[in-house]
């Protein structure tokens, strides 16, 4: 069954979105412990990946972060109630990938200012596996209208503005409104 099956749906899929240095693996733990769901997160894939397969220059690693979604996506699908998915999702593949979970679908965007986002990436830059190119990566690749807007399919979106400390208990308070609301699936 799609994604957004109404209020009812026992099967939760959280999917904390945002473009890098926006906060969002910060965020994503603090709802899967408040939620009891799993967490789910694209660079714990797919730096796993990279301990076992080659990562000779940008071009590998993004091939490993794509493979890494789709592993992420199929590992989420699994749990019999749900799971808190994180990454940076590129909104024009997202959408039918997400709409293939089966439960309901509420996207957490994690927005802010590109400056603030751009700030936090280079202060992590070097922490990360090599492999993730963090210091060569050209920006227009890490900020742009695929990563930077919500992907948007239809389905409940709270948006969360992580300039500054986020309120972790006034957006697991709209992810309950949210899903109240949130229309039957057809």
């Amino acid at each position: 069954m799609p994604g957004n099956m109404g209020p009812m749906a026992e099967v939760l899929f959280v999917v904390v979105s945002g473009p890098p240095g926006s906060g969002k693996s910060t965020l994503a733990p603090v709802l899967a412990r408040a939620l009891s769901l799993p967490l789910v997160a694209k660079d714990t894939i797919k730096d796993a990946l990279m301990t076992v397969l080659p990562v000779e220059d940008v071009d590998a690693s993004r091939a490993i972060g794509r493979a890494a979604v789709l592993a992420m996506l199929a590992v989420a699908a699994e749990s019999p109630i749900g799971a808190v998915i994180e990454s940076n999702f590129h909104r024009t593949a997202a959408h039918a990938m997400l709409h293939r979970l089966p439960g309901d679908v509420i996207e957490v965007f994690c927005r802010c200012e590109e400056a603030v986002a751009k700030e936090r990436y280079a202060a992590r830059a070097g922490t990360r596996h090599a492999g993730h190119f963090d210091l060569v990566r050209p920006a227009e690749e890490l900020w742009n209208d695929e990563v930077s807007e919500p992907v948007a399919g239809g389905w409940p979106l709270v948006e969360v503005d992580t300039s500054r400390p986020v309120d972790a208990a006034r957006v697991l308070d709209l992810i309950g409104i949210a899903r109240r609301r949130s229309p039957p699936a057809h």
